[in-house]
């Protein structure tokens, strides 16, 4: 069976998954190798395309914020899980951070 079968819809597009110019800059770089949505934005094996390059999704999962670390904080592009809670809570103003929250995990490299 297609692992993507065992997931739930969409909830919009592979090209909305990484669109600021900073988080951009950081999968350019190789600094950031996942990224975290309220939705689902990706199948696995899908193919994200920026500036030229294309990104291979390797993993998609859900996960709450609680079960955070610091390693998943590096993959996003942050060096402690307080930094990356601190650049998510100023891109949505009046969003609560609550560690029982469930939030769509995207994991990607750079293609070959």
């Amino acid at each position: 069976m297609d692992v993507n079968e065992t997931l739930p819809p969409k909830t919009c597009s592979i090209d909305r998954l990484v669109t600021k110019e900073a988080e951009v800059s950081k999968v350019l770089a190789g600094q950031k190798t996942a990224c975290r949505r309220n939705g689902r934005y990706a199948d696995i094996g899908e193919i994200m395309e920026l500036e030229g390059k294309s990104f291979v999704v390797t993993n998609v999962y859900q996960q709450s914020l609680g079960e955070l670390t610091v390693e998943h904080a590096k993959m996003e592009g942050h060096e402690t899980v307080e930094e990356y809670r601190d650049s998510i809570l100023s891109m949505h103003p009046g969003m609560p951070w609550l560690p029982q929250m469930k939030v769509w995990v995207h994991e990607f490299k750079q293609a070959e």
